[in-house]
């Protein structure tokens, strides 16, 4: 049955997710799922801020100031298209993962793998429960006023946004690696 789950569950793209997204008793359910992930000295070293539609305008302001910033001869289009990032799908969700938190030996890269199992857990309870999901992230995600919005601190890193919603279309399942592309035996030549 797990197996299943894994096999099922694919990048639906924002654009493709639409409402309904999860009630606020499923979004419980799929956030929760995160707290099931491993964590080295139990530092909870990331965070999941919810998105609010109320909140999506001001989103959409920061994502094509992040892109002006970085172009400063971004056409109307573009700025436009940037915007549109914030409403793509009825659940949003950033994922911020602390640096400095608890324990200073538990480094970065630690917590970031627990940054990475929460969010697959997320995601797998997100396609249990029939919705699909993606991960973004981009350039906006580096750009001061994202973190002012979002009020990082010193040693918060904004890793990527999660999309959750009902899926409207799927492109055909990509080819998985194989086993002996990602495996190997230690010593085996």
């Amino acid at each position: 049955m797990a197996a299943a789950l894994l096999q099922a569950r694919q990048t639906i793209l924002p654009k493709r997710l639409s409402e309904p997204g999860p009630s606020a008793a499923e979004l419980q359910t799929i956030v929760g799922a995160a707290a099931h992930a491993p964590d080295h000295g139990q530092l909870l070293p990331w965070r999941l801020v919810c998105v609010p539609s109320a909140q999506r305008a001001v989103l959409a302001e920061v994502f094509a100031a992040a892109l002006l910033a970085r172009d400063g001869t971004a056409t109307p289009e573009q700025l436009a298209q940037a915007r549109d990032k914030a409403f793509r799908s009825p659940v949003l969700l950033l994922l911020v993962v602390d640096s400095l938190c608890g324990d200073p030996e538990i480094d970065l890269h630690e917590r970031l793998l627990s940054a990475g199992c929460a969010v697959q857990n997320i995601l797998l309870t997100a396609t249990a429960l029939g919705y699909g999901s993606a991960l973004t992230s981009g350039k906006a995600l580096k750009y001061a006023g994202l973190h002012t919005l979002f009020g990082l601190a010193e040693g918060e890193h904004a890793v990527c946004f999660v999309s959750l919603g009902t899926v409207q279309s799927r492109k055909k399942p990509r080819l998985r690696p194989m086993l002996a592309d990602y495996f190997t035996t230690l010593g085996s030549p």
